[in-house]
């Protein structure tokens, strides 16, 4: 695996580091030790999975709080989305800052965003799926999220006109 530092401290970018042979190639996704280097979690206790039947889903932007923060590794297994973390650390040099990659099936990169960073992503194709490791179990209460389209982040997201829940098109505007 390789990681790749983002404009926001602790959201790196990873690629595959393939062994490939006739048959295909086999790849790490995931290494407690490589995790522990680059200072994130270790755990990993949950895995999700998301799929979206339509381009233009717009998923986000959630985060966990304390005490049930979390560390969340993406990766997009089937289709394409546009994913983007939002750094809501209030101590960070980039708070309310963001950063986006296209993640898809063809070029295998995955994500990871730390404890306090926001993520969402938008489908770019119908039947797109993303799969999720998470440091921590989801719990409802501690469950928290930004609005996608909040003029404080002003968030460039591909797809005009997105399809979305109810829940993310109803957040209040975030007070930076």
């Amino acid at each position: 695996m390789r990681f790749d530092r983002t404009d926001i401290p602790g959201v790196w970018v990873i690629e595959l580091d393939p062994r490939k042979d006739e048959r295909g190639f086999f790849a790490r996704t995931w290494c407690a030790d490589e995790a522990a280097t680059h200072g994130l979690s270790q755990a990993c206790v949950q895995c999700n999975t998301s799929f979206n039947y339509r381009r233009g889903t717009l998923r986000g932007m959630h985060w966990q709080a304390a005490p049930r923060a979390e560390t969340k590794w993406i990766r997009c297994i089937r289709g394409s989305a546009w994913d983007v973390a939002l750094d809501l650390r209030p101590d960070s040099a980039t708070y309310g800052k963001w950063t986006g990659l296209d993640l898809n099936a063809e070029n295998q990169r995955m994500i990871c965003i730390p404890e306090g960073v926001a993520h969402g992503f938008q489908t770019l194709e119908d039947n797109t799926e993303i799969f999720y490791m998470m440091s921590e179990c989801y719990v409802p209460e501690l469950a928290r999220g930004a609005r996608w389209n909040d003029p404080a982040f002003g968030i460039v997201w591909p797809v005009a006109n997105p399809i979305l829940s109810a829940r993310d098109g109803a957040y209040e505007d975030y007070r930076l």
